[in-house]
């Protein structure tokens, strides 16, 4: 029991007050009352101050005890937030102990909410300004063509078409900026509905790889397909997302690979999973930004990636794609040498 326990402070102010009480009411019999003996005085006193401290010890008691008690509801009540509180005290406790503890407790999480909040509005504003961002660039160059073709240029056949293809890249970008934030939103708020089934990862990687090459033939990159074992294996997983993955990885890859260069995805058996990687030889990524490149909007290279067409989605739908599949994915790059993306996926069992 600590010294400034409810109990003991009540004891200590009983006993001060009764000795002083006591004294007083001592020497004012043997002031008024001549006949009072020093020795029926001290066994007055004696029986007084014990019965002082009795008393007194008790209404101090109370008294400490329901104001803490009070206190101590009050501070309850906003950090549990309505929890039944008719338990009650131990007064062998020390409750001014308790009380300060629970505030200190109390205040630490507070602190901790509001710096949660504060990150969240500062997230949250970093987010719409990312989104404005990515939005006001196709929808000024949709104003000016769309200006130019309504002044005269609708009917100058060396741009009218031409002029209305562009119209139509930035329409695309759009839609391609709006269904990657509705896919995340998705995502991120958990309402994803994945449909597992085995399949052949092998076969959806090529059918990835032919559908982007096209891409890559633009900037002359070579893909590669390599799996490190001889027998078809399966996964099991959402087909649908899995190939969105693949997609996102791959085309990230020749974005960002040397022209020239190639993109290399390669399949290794993990026993109960495989492991997929997807390599690059493009201008890395530096060490400092390594840990943010999941995130929305996200680039490291802004004035390389402003133009490749992408959202700045790509990798944070990725991360979550293969979370909400309870899978790993990390990444490992060095500057001017290239990037790996590395994730895995549930091996199916054979049959």
């Amino acid at each position: 029991m600590k010294f400034y326990s409810a109990n003991n402070l009540a004891i200590i102010f009983s006993l001060i007050l009764s000795v002083v009480l006591t004294a007083f009411i001592t020497l004012s019999d043997l002031y008024y009352f001549k006949t009072v003996t020093w020795v029926h005085a001290s066994g007055s006193f004696i029986i007084t101050l014990i019965i002082s401290i009795v008393l007194l010890r008790q209404v101090f008691f109370r008294f400490i005890y329901d104001r803490i008690k009070l206190i101590y509801k009050s501070i309850h009540t906003r950090k549990e937030a309505g929890l039944n509180l008719k338990t009650k005290f131990n007064a062998k406790i020390d409750m001014i102990d308790q009380v300060d503890s629970d505030v200190n407790e109390w205040a630490s999480e507070q602190s901790k909410e509001i710096a949660q909040l504060r990150q969240m509005a500062a997230y949250r504003k970093e987010f719409i300004g990312n989104v404005s961002h990515e939005l006001k660039t196709p929808i000024f160059n949709i104003q000016g063509y769309t200006s130019t073709l309504l002044e005269g240029g609708l009917e100058d056949e060396s741009i009218n078409m031409k002029y209305l293809g562009k119209i139509e890249k930035n329409i695309n970008k759009m839609i391609s900026i709006v269904n990657d934030l509705e896919a995340i939103s998705k995502l991120e708020s958990g309402r994803l509905k994945l449909e597992i089934k085995a399949f052949d990862p092998e076969k959806l990687i090529g059918e990835v790889v032919e559908s982007l090459e096209d891409r890559a033939s633009e900037r002359n990159i070579v893909l590669s397909v390599k799996k490190h074992f001889d027998k078809s294996k399966t996964i099991e997983a959402d087909r649908h997302f899995v190939s969105q993955v693949f997609a996102n990885l791959i085309l990230n890859g020749i974005n960002y690979a040397k022209e020239g260069g190639t993109v290399k995805i390669e399949i290794f058996d993990m026993d109960k999973h495989l492991l997929f990687e997807v390599t690059d030889n493009g201008i890395g990524i530096p060490a400092e930004d390594l840990p943010r490149v999941f995130e929305r909007f996200y680039r490291v290279d802004k004035s390389h990636s402003s133009n490749t067409g992408g959202s700045g989605l790509g990798l944070a739908i990725v991360k979550h794609i293969i979370e909400a599949h309870n899978q790993k994915i990390n990444i490992r790059s060095t500057e001017g040498i290239g990037t790996t993306v590395a994730f895995t996926m549930k091996s199916a069992k054979n049959p």
